[in-house]
């Protein structure tokens, strides 16, 4: 029996602007110059992100938008975290929009933004940024590379 999924797999190194609904751009690997990779058939996208991809070739443009389920995700309540002022540092400027980092798992860091302060208490969300949000992707296909 093909494992067919593992012959699906390839990568596309592509510049892309991620663009919000109002119309202005949240990123952009154009301003920093270097392209995403992104891994189509490892599980890393979402089924919808991947058939947007999966037949680009080298040179290809292509627009397409995203519902918050199949781009990064609907915003999970679970991930806004409630907590006290003391387990920051005592020179932490703490105000809404601060991004601070958190240990998480195998020594990896976990941002968080800060969402509300009120005396002690400190709402951090977990969720990616993007997380909730309609998106629209907008790619440019630098190289194909097939593993």
């Amino acid at each position: 029996m093909t494992d067919l999924s593992k012959q699906d797999s390839h990568s596309l190194i592509c510049h892309m602007n991620i663009v919000l609904e109002d119309g202005s751009t949240a990123d952009s690997t154009k301003s920093s110059g270097k392209p995403s990779r992104l891994n189509i058939g490892d599980g890393s996208l979402s089924p919808a992100f991947e058939d947007e991809l999966k037949d680009l070739k080298e040179g290809d443009k292509h627009t397409f938008t995203l519902a918050a389920k199949d781009a990064f995700g609907e915003s999970n309540p679970d991930a806004i975290h409630y907590m006290d002022r003391s387990r920051f540092p005592a020179d932490m400027k703490l105000e809404d929009g601060v991004i601070v980092s958190f240990a998480g798992p195998g020594g990896s860091e976990i941002p968080g933004i800060v969402r509300d302060t009120a005396g002690d208490s400190i709402t951090v969300d977990l969720n990616h940024p993007l997380a909730g949000r309609t998106l629209t992707f907008e790619l440019e296909v630098v190289s194909v590379i097939t593993e």
